[in-house]
């Protein structure tokens, strides 16, 4: 069973009770950041969104069953007030408790019901190469995203596309998709970038970002761009672990070179991760 596999295991058989993203951290194995951006990018949904949900849905269908008190099962979900359960279950299914147990029936809200993880996620990776890369500095496009929703990615890679080589002091022709800012809920800024040596004459709808010297794992996506996710997923799931590497909480990034062919989404990819030295 693989990490995120053994985290979904964990939360279902603990959501009743009193669950913590440092709790099911600790119970597979993982650093808590690895575990936000990788359960993210497998599910779609952060760690304790998901906890959340499934305490909730629970909740609803003992209301659709009639329950006589609402504090009860607010309290047996975790809230400590009917106020804090209504507003919970309100942005949960856009529904007060009251109306799901007056109605007997959950049929007209979305529940989050348990995650089965598809085999795809099992997908095979070349052992990552590992090496510490000095301190540098790129610039470019900043967009934040909220967790397991990315789709806008490749536009702002389309709207990053006509500065590339007419960058003030551009190092090289790479070019630098760089994660960073992420929190426990699995938000995260991306940037679509290239190294600079100054940070003079920039575009003022730039942003910039200091990396440091780093040790980092670096893998290998082949084929063509719209299976990376499907890299990424397998890298949080099981590639750091087979490689014994643990994850430390600092920018990651794609690193696209002449590998790799825009035109037809074609080629290689390196995704270098941060590591413990």
């Amino acid at each position: 069973m693989q990490p995120i596999e053994r985290a979904i295991w964990y939360i279902e058989h603990s959501f009743q009770s009193e669950l913590t993203l440092d709790m099911v951290a600790d119970a597979v194995g993982l650093s808590k950041y690895h575990l936000a951006r990788g359960f993210t990018l497998a599910t779609g949904m952060s760690v304790m969104r998901y906890v959340r949900g499934r305490r909730l849905s629970e909740a609803a269908r003992r209301l659709a069953a009639g329950a006589d008190s609402i504090i009860a099962v607010a309290l047996e979900a975790g809230y400590g007030s009917h106020e804090a359960f209504t507003r919970a279950f309100r942005d949960q299914f856009g529904r007060v408790p009251e109306q799901v147990r007056s109605a007997r029936s959950t049929a007209d809200i979305s529940l989050v019901e348990p995650i089965r993880m598809p085999q795809t996620q099992s997908k095979s990776l070349e052992p990552p190469r590992v090496e510490t890369r000095d301190a540098f500095t790129v610039a470019g496009l900043k967009q934040h995203y909220t967790a397991g929703n990315m789709a806008g990615i490749p536009s702002q890679w389309q709207k990053m596309a006509p500065y590339f080589g007419h960058v003030s002091g551009q190092v090289g022709s790479t070019t630098y998709g760089v994660i960073a800012g992420g929190d426990d809920d699995g938000n995260v800024d991306y940037m679509t970038a290239v190294q600079v040596s100054h940070t003079d004459d920039l575009p003022p709808e730039f942003a910039t970002l200091h990396i440091a010297k780093q040790r980092y794992a670096v893998f290998l996506h082949k084929g063509h761009i719209t299976g990376i996710g499907g890299t990424w997923m397998a890298i949080f799931n099981h590639g750091l672990s087979d490689a014994g590497c643990r994850m430390v909480r600092a920018p990651q990034f794609e690193l696209v070179d002449d590998r790799f062919d825009p035109m037809t989404g074609n080629g290689e990819i390196e995704i270098w991760i941060p590591v413990e030295a």
